[in-house]
């Protein structure tokens, strides 16, 4: 074979190489044409469309705590915009509005989510507001004691940030499914401002969260959620309003932060005055007890892999008073149990002492270190963070050490939050399930 015959024929092999080669590509672009058209029609920027893998995730959530009072005629044409501070990051969101507390449907007829454009205001920040749609519809309606999860939008959200969630309800909705202790300040403007970019027509100021129960995101920062059940002292009643200084807050700065941690958010399902074992009145109860609320507040919550249960103060000291610490032990061993059962691990806090509150009596204190001894027994909870014993004072450990204290002698200061969330052990977050304790 001559040399020139011999470079034809590489050549006649190399086109047939390069035909072959396109012919691949072709069919496997043709195939991935045909599952696009068989998925459905493409998303527009914004829409329900997830943006990136990831794992859903809560990076917020409150529990709805009871009906608000002076509400029976909702919010009728007017805009709520709720203020939520988010825990984890994510490429997408959705919510859950909550109609809990309702006794007539609530119409949703439009709902949005933005970043906030600084801390605690109510004007969005440039390119971040998205339209809510429900089920395909702008619109949606929450039946008496239900609620309602949106569809996923594209958006941005960082960790540690104020995001903006506003609901417009045209027509009267009965009393107002609320939660009154958010220690954040939420806005209310007249009409339907729910696309508004400023905030200045949101005038009016709110203490409370209405009809938003929960904020998911599409993370590929965190792995799952750790959900903490508790009280005013998990609400963070004694907190800096607007400072994010619960211990909820601090413990998910250390998730964040610390090498080695879980890469979990923290979602607080604390209520002011919640008890372990007693509902408060009406139907449904206000202020739902931890057992009869741990279901919906705590095991449904998106990508839950552990519990904090802190738990039992207001057993001891609120009417009607219990004085049996077995039965405050029994009800925080079902809680365990109903966990277990959910395969979640389940930590469990010591009760902090309340000497100089007005409620104390040296037997009542007496109870609450009988529960503390047994939970430090290792036998109600797989782990233990000691509370009691990270804040007491210890000349007199009946009562908060000053710094820590709030001044009520019940609460603690923020620098009594701060401690309580170092006195975590983040690796207690993580680990298997005993079969029984």
């Amino acid at each position: 074979m001559t040399r020139r015959n011999g470079y034809a024929l590489m050549a006649a092999l190399a086109a047939v190489v390069v035909l072959v080669s396109a012919a691949i590509y072709v069919g496997v672009s043709g195939d991935a044409r045909d599952d696009d058209l068989r998925a459905g029609p493409r998303h527009p920027q914004g829409s329900a469309a997830p943006a990136s893998s990831g794992t859903w995730v809560g990076t917020w959530s409150s529990s709805p705590a009871a009906a608000e009072p002076r509400t029976e005629a909702g919010f009728a044409g007017r805009s709520i915009r709720n203020v939520v501070h988010t825990s984890v990051g994510g490429s997408s969101a959705r919510i859950t509005l909550s109609n809990l507390y309702g006794r007539t449907p609530l119409s949703i007829t439009h709902a949005s989510i933005a970043l906030a454009a600084a801390p605690n205001n109510p004007s969005a920040a440039a390119g971040t507001l998205r339209r809510l749609s429900f089920g395909g519809n702008h619109s949606v309606v929450v039946k008496p004691g239900g609620q309602v999860v949106s569809d996923p939008v594209r958006l941005r959200v960082p960790h540690d940030a104020d995001l903006l969630v506003t609901t417009f309800s045209p027509t009267p909705s009965g009393p107002v499914t609320y939660h009154p202790h958010a220690r954040q300040i939420s806005y209310v403007a007249d009409g339907d401002r729910v696309s508004d970019l400023r905030g200045d027509a949101y005038t009016q100021q709110s203490p409370y969260w209405r009809y938003l129960a929960a904020v998911d995101v599409l993370s590929r920062e965190a792995e799952g959620a750790v959900v903490v059940l508790g009280d005013s002292l998990t609400d963070g009643v004694s907190s800096t309003m607007g400072a994010n200084a619960r211990w909820t807050d601090v413990l998910s700065d250390r998730l964040r932060d610390e090498q080695g941690a879980p890469r979990y958010s923290v979602l607080n399902q604390g209520i002011s005055g919640n008890r372990i074992l007693s509902d408060g009145l009406g139907r449904p109860a206000d202020n739902p007890s931890g057992l009869s609320r741990f279901e919906r507040d705590a095991l449904s919550r998106t990508g839950v892999k552990a519990v904090v249960i802190a738990l039992g103060v207001n057993d001891i000291l609120r009417n009607p008073q219990q004085t049996s610490s077995e039965e405050i032990l029994d009800g925080l061993r079902e809680l365990t149990r109903q966990a277990h059962a959910r395969g979640l691990r389940v930590i469990g806090a010591t009760l902090m002492p309340f000497g100089g509150h007005r409620g104390y009596t040296p037997e009542l204190d007496e109870v609450r270190r009988q529960v503390n001894e047994e939970i430090r027994s290792g036998k109600v909870f797989d782990a233990v963070v000691d509370f009691d014993r990270a804040l007491r004072d210890p000349y007199a450990p009946e009562r908060l050490r000053e710094p820590y204290d709030s001044g009520d002698h019940l609460h603690p200061s923020d620098e009594g939050f701060k401690k309580m969330a170092y006195a975590f052990n983040l690796a207690s977050l993580r680990g298997s399930v005993p079969a029984e304790l």
